[in-house]
């Protein structure tokens, strides 16, 4: 049996996590010889109740019969040590050992290749408001479009539009789940679910296959969310929100938090001011994110190519392409979408098409150029 098998194997022992597992290759030299270690080695580490738990285990477990399992449900999975494994996550303190995947695993190794292939956390409340859906549509659809791919929870409200918008804009998404990959949770995003992994986009966990949720298991999704992503978005949520865990696990990786400003009459967004006040970045556009990171912006055409005219957009011109990047718009809906007004959008649509970032087209529409 090989080396990866004994990894997954230890992956399905709910009392051995990222630190234990760790201190048993640090000791045993590999999985397969922890897991064939003697009762009174493994007390030496894991003390007497848990050796006794994870004897009992490996005593009526068959790695093989569960490996088997694992390939009948079209689930793959990464070791720490698999070149595949992303990069980013294995940079985290206690990356997952084991990381059960469900879907095209190109997507997760394209989306952290190199800095044109960008992967970007977008989280929030579960009890959005109409604003806190449009922001959060609003940024999805342009991160999309500059190529990132979406990562979130695949919870009610933030996360399921952010999902779903990436997917409406062919993007790529990757939803961290904090139960089995083999498991929707909660049931109501199953469409959702579905589609992620029919279409552009992939469903990972560190837990087993069919193991349900628990409490603690969403804080310790939300830092392989954090793990995951170049930065974390959060657009709206109330001041206890479970997305604030994941812009703090985002700082302790030194990865940028980013927040969008709401009503300050809404509860929901007291999260966003108070990642603020700790410093996170405040965004009122996709181009305030490209620009802090330092990548340059790009737009999909409708054939799914890449403008490259548009690497200078500056921060009104890049408003425009974003409002442009779905559909041909006459220049009357550019005008109230943009709230630039008539004489200046003229003006900077005159610019943008002399730059070949857009085009005109009969009747007075206007479309991204191909």
């Amino acid at each position: 049996m090989s080396e990866r098998n004994y990894w997954l194997g230890f992956s399905a022992f709910s009392g051995i996590g990222p630190m234990k597992f760790k201190k048993l290759i640090s000791r045993f030299g590999s999985a397969k010889n922890a897991w064939r270690a003697t009762k009174s080695d493994l007390a030496k580490l894991l003390g007497e109740k848990l050796t006794d738990k994870f004897d009992d285990f490996r005593n009526e477990f068959s790695i093989s019969d569960y490996a088997a399992k694992v390939q009948s449900k079209g689930v793959s999975f990464l070791t720490l040590k698999d070149k595949e494994y992303p990069k980013l996550l294995s940079q985290i303190k206690n990356p997952p050992f084991v990381l059960y995947i469900r879907g095209d695993v190109e997507i997760l190794r394209s989306a952290q290749d190199d800095i044109e292939k960008r992967t970007i956390a977008v989280v929030g409340t579960r009890k959005t408001t109409q604003y806190g859906r449009e922001v959060t549509r609003m940024f999805t659809e342009g991160l999309a479009a500059a190529g990132f791919t979406i990562v979130s929870g695949l919870a009610m409200g933030v996360d399921a539009v952010s999902h779903k918008t990436a997917l409406e804009n062919n993007g790529k998404t990757i939803a961290v789940l904090g139960c089995g990959v083999d498991c929707c949770y909660p049931r109501e995003n199953q469409g959702i679910y579905n589609s992620i992994v029919e279409s552009m986009g992939l469903i990972v966990s560190e837990y087993p296959l069919s193991q349900l949720p628990t409490k603690g298991s969403f804080p310790s999704r939300n830092r392989i969310i954090a793990g995951l992503s170049l930065g974390v978005l959060v657009t709206e949520g109330a001041e206890d929100s479970g997305a604030l865990i994941t812009a703090d696990y985002a700082r302790k990786f030194n990865r940028p938090v980013f927040a969008v400003p709401g009503p300050i009459t809404s509860g929901m967004s007291k999260g966003p001011f108070k990642l603020i006040q700790k410093g996170a970045k405040l965004v009122t556009s996709a181009y305030d994110i490209l620009k802090e990171l330092k990548v340059p912006a790009s737009v999909k055409t409708s054939a799914g190519k890449q403008n490259s005219k548009v690497g200078n957009a500056t921060k009104e011109e890049w408003m425009i392409l974003e409002i442009l990047q779905n559909e041909p718009l006459h220049f009357d809906e550019v005008v109230r979408r943009s709230g630039f007004g008539s004489s200046k959008t003229g003006t900077l649509l005159s610019l943008m098409e002399i730059k070949g970032m857009i085009k005109s087209l009969d009747t007075g529409f206007f479309s991204i150029a191909s």
